[in-house]
């Protein structure tokens, strides 16, 4: 029985990766270091943005000082702000977030910035159907750790009579990451082929083009 959604944010309800990927490689241009679509979708898809920075210096032979990756960090969001609605919804999620709510609960657990999330969601008009938003502020680890996922969990559980269990949980996912995190945390997972083809996702129980037409109560 499926008692909880959990949703991973980019490329799961919005799809941000291209956004994402023009701001990040402009600022990693300006650093000296050049990087294409290709290795950006192969290397650094669904790492949080600290992480994505440390990897790309780290193989440009470059040191990732503490101090100078806050400050590409700082960058990023900065720019990313600016650019961050023109990432449009994916298709079908508005039809399936309103057919599940009030059934299941429902949650985000992504290594996003809350900032971006909050006006994500409030843009395209989906910020009343999530109670709970877990961002990488609140983790130690971001994904392929499922830190985050137990995080939701906890909180979704907050005030519950009969808490929620991990195998009552549906996280869906759109990357290999994802589902690596939901299967440590012990939840079942679909695999949503917005960001990487379908074999790239085989780790999930599920795997589905859209979310378009898929019923959130027959998980």
């Amino acid at each position: 029985m499926t008692r909880a959604l959990i949703f991973d944010f980019d490329g799961v309800i919005v799809n941000s990766e291209p956004v994402q990927f023009e701001v990040f490689r402009d600022l990693l241009a300006e650093e000296g270091i050049a990087i294409t679509a290709k290795e950006y979708e192969a290397g650094y898809l669904a790492l949080d943005d600290r992480r994505c920075f440390e990897i790309a210096l780290a193989r440009a032979g470059r040191p990732a000082d503490p101090g100078h990756l806050d400050a590409l960090v700082a960058r990023k969001m900065a720019r990313y702000e600016i650019a961050r609605t023109r990432a449009p919804a994916v298709p079908g999620i508005h039809a399936f977030v309103r057919a599940a709510d009030g059934h299941v609960a429902l949650a985000i657990a992504s290594g996003g910035f809350r900032s971006d999330i909050e006006a994500l969601l409030a843009h395209h008009g989906l910020r009343s159907h999530f109670p709970v938003v877990v961002s990488i502020e609140d983790c130690r680890r971001g994904k392929p750790d499922p830190e985050c996922l137990h995080a939701c969990l906890s909180r979704l559980n907050a005030g519950m009579p009969t808490p929620i269990l991990p195998a009552e949980c549906v996280v869906i996912e759109d990357s290999f990451h994802g589902i690596t995190a939901a299967r440590a945390a012990g939840m079942r997972c679909i695999g949503v082929a917005t960001t990487y083809p379908p074999e790239r996702l085989a780790g999930a129980e599920r795997v589905v083009a859209t979310l378009e037409g898929l019923d959130p109560l027959g998980l």
